[in-house]
């Protein structure tokens, strides 16, 4: 194999810096499935671990992207051949494990799910992990018992990748979505997603949230945490349930115990990084049939490798939109 390329991030002297370099075989982590790469993606994470931000780079240095879509070069697990189109995300992928931002990857092979039946390599990859945790959501909420005749959900952080696929996939199943944002710019484009109503962020006075406020939400799929979930939990319905799924605001979570023991409000956790089989690949599968996105199209661009470093700012800013995809190798 020539060498070929790859977005390396690595600590100088406190300082965390990605950039592009050339790498060789020898250089990938071990793993049993090695990956040609055609696509990745950009996420809120990857932008905190490619500049130091967040802090969640376990080890220096490394290849970052913690998605990445691509065919089989060679296998050394008997589900996969070479040649296969597979999708690879979460788990230690561009964190402490090389990953998708290369023109190859080796991974074990318990972190590789089939190309679903339906699903291009690029759509894996505008879907990512932001799709799979945003149907991840939507299905742990189901499983709650959540309905469409449950009553409105509001989705939080909703012009990014998480929030906008999650505005499509419950507009698509019937629920009637509050979209809420800090960008009031952006209000067309979540109604365009299907979003009935648009909030913005500006509109509530998180300075005094009362243990019980008016109940409005069935469900909620929370992308901020904080102050905006203390708010969210206060408003749940009676047998409400809230998907919690990101910290772009907070980590902290102040609120009482009183929308839980008088509402029967639920939270639940969304663990996209580490859910395993067969659940992981059920949620892609449905990703590809009944939750698959209806704007998906609408919400994405495209970048080229080259462009990568550039893109990070936009979401360390808050102002990236949607999904991008990156092209690596498109095949």
């Amino acid at each position: 194999m020539h060498p070929f390329k790859a977005f390396l991030i690595e600590e100088n002297d406190g300082l965390t810096k990605g950039h592009l370099v050339d790498m060789d075989e020898s250089q990938l982590d071990p793993g049993e499935v090695l990956i040609k790469v055609a696509y990745s993606s950009v996420n809120y994470k990857d932008a905190l671990a490619a500049t130091g931000v967040g802090r969640i780079i376990r080890r220096f240095p490394c290849v970052g992207g913690i998605d990445l879509s691509g065919t089989v070069a060679a296998s050394a697990d008997p589900r996969f051949q070479a040649g296969d189109p597979v999708i690879a995300t979460s788990y230690d992928i561009g964190v402490a494990h090389h990953g998708g931002y290369a023109e190859y990857a080796r991974v074990p092979a318990q972190w590789v799910v089939g190309l679903p039946t339906g699903l291009t390599l690029f759509q894996a990859m505008a879907l990512g992990t932001a799709g799979f945790t945003a149907a991840l959501g939507v299905v742990r909420m189901e499983e709650n018992g959540l309905r469409p005749e449950s009553g409105p959900v509001i989705v939080t952080g909703a012009t990014g990748g998480v929030g906008s696929l999650a505005v499509d996939i419950l507009a698509q199943r019937g629920y009637q979505v509050t979209a809420l944002t800090g960008k009031e710019g952006e209000i067309g484009y979540l109604k365009e997603l299907g979003a009935s109503e648009v909030m913005l962020r500006s509109s509530l006075d998180l300075s005094r949230i009362r243990p019980l406020d008016r109940a409005i939400w069935a469900g909620a799929v929370d992308n901020l945490g904080g102050d905006v979930l203390a708010w969210i939990a206060s408003t749940m319905k009676q047998g409400g349930t809230i998907a919690s799924i990101g910290l772009a605001a907070s980590a902290s979570l102040k609120t009482t115990v009183m929308p839980f023991i008088l509402r029967g409000a639920s939270l639940l956790g969304i663990d996209s990084g580490y859910i395993g089989e067969p659940y992981r690949s059920g949620v892609w599968q449905r990703l590809a049939s009944d939750l698959r996105p209806q704007h998906l199209e609408r919400m994405t661009r495209t970048i080229a490798f080259d462009a990568l470093p550039a893109i990070f700012d936009e979401y360390i800013q808050g102002q990236a939109r949607g999904r991008v995809v990156v092209s690596i190798a498109a095949q």
